[in-house]
């Protein structure tokens, strides 16, 4: 176990890492190519069946070099066809990955924080408080994980054509190692997947929206759900640093350059507190210089939490008041929920590093 330890995972290392892993071996930087795609394409483990590289290179990779994966504490099935999957890391603590599959498509919802620190008033994630932040080896480890499960399991070759950083955490307050492993899920020699089908999702953290557009500027969904600074303060109480007019700032500035693109707002129907007439003419006056879209979410049930989901009459209303003011509208289908795999719902296992569990 000690030497396991000391081996370097070089899971979620960049291709520029890993050429210049292979750089102090004395090895052509073009067998970090070779390894890249052993490891994301072909999902290979052991060094050894690399065969095309060197018996001796081979040798010494598993001397010195390890591809450490988190393991599978559970799955869990949906009746609707999502499975969710807890993976317990190395110091113990467990996350949960979500796939939702669909005609045409498959998209994994991915954590990036071992719990979350900002105590949203709505989510099961915000009441278990907060452990730490992922490294990019445990971020990509979950594509990983389920790319090779869903093979396993009849979905094809390529089983996951979308990824969502709407799981556990907010990703932008883990900046680095989440850009890290978006990286890797948009290189050719790895998942090769496109930006338009790589979405961060976050509750609005501005410099970082802002750092994001020249970094890696993939999808990117907010987390709205109020139309004014006071309820949006209960909801996500980040706003209190970053108000709505700073983050819809942040946003436009995010979509220069691109005409074609479009923010996603996340709204969560509550019941009585965000869903009125009156709340969708104000949401239309915000989005009115924002190329947005808008996805209506409805609520999930969270054990302990005082809110209720929109009847369906309100949130239709309040749908089609937005669709008539122009601004692309989906009401977001919930999936998963009878295995608390929905979202808002996702919890894990961890050590609550913030005791928030104890302030319940």
């Amino acid at each position: 176990m000690a030497e396991d330890q000391q081996r370097l995972n070089i899971v979620g290392m960049e291709r520029e890492a890993m050429q210049g892993f292979f750089a102090t071996l004395g090895a052509p930087e073009f067998h970090a190519r070779q390894v890249l795609q052993w490891v994301y394409q072909r999902g290979v483990s052991d060094f050894s069946a690399m065969t095309d590289l060197s018996k001796t290179l081979r040798v010494r990779l598993k001397e010195i070099a390890k591809i450490g994966l988190p393991d599978v504490v559970s799955e869990s099935s949906s009746a609707d066809g999502t499975r969710k999957w807890l993976l317990r890391l190395v110091d113990g603590n467990c996350i949960e990955t979500v796939f939702i599959p669909e005609e045409g498509r498959g998209t994994l919802c991915v954590s990036s924080q071992v719990g979350c620190a900002l105590n949203c008033s709505f989510c099961a994630t915000a009441r278990q408080g907060f452990n730490r932040n992922l490294d990019s080896s445990e971020i990509i480890s979950q594509l990983l994980i389920a790319k090779g499960l869903l093979q396993l399991s009849g979905h094809g070759e390529r089983p996951i054509t979308n990824v969502v950083m709407m799981g556990m955490g907010e990703p932008l307050l883990n900046y680095q190692a989440v850009i890290s492993a978006m990286r890797l899920m948009l290189d050719d020699l790895s998942f090769g997947l496109s930006r338009r089908r790589v979405t961060l999702s976050t509750a609005g953290v501005v410099p970082a929206i802002r750092r994001l557009s020249r970094d890696c500027p993939v999808s990117l969904a907010v987390s709205l759900h109020a139309t004014d600074d006071a309820l949006r303060d209960k909801l996500v109480p980040l706003n209190r640093k970053y108000p709505i007019r700073q983050v819809l700032e942040a946003c436009k500035h995010y979509l220069l350059g691109d005409q074609r693109r479009r923010v996603t707002f996340e709204y969560v129907m509550l019941k009585g507190a965000n869903d009125s007439k009156d709340d969708a003419h104000r949401l239309c006056g915000l989005l009115d210089d924002v190329r947005a879209k808008v996805n209506l979410i409805p609520f999930n049930p969270v054990p302990g939490v005082g809110w209720q989901a929109s009847e369906s009459g309100a949130l239709n209303t309040f749908r089609d008041v937005l669709l008539s003011a122009g601004i692309m509208t989906v009401t977001r289908r919930t999936r998963g929920a009878d295995i608390e795999a929905a979202c808002g719902q996702l919890a894990g296992q961890f050590r609550d590093r913030t005791q928030r569990r104890a302030r319940l």
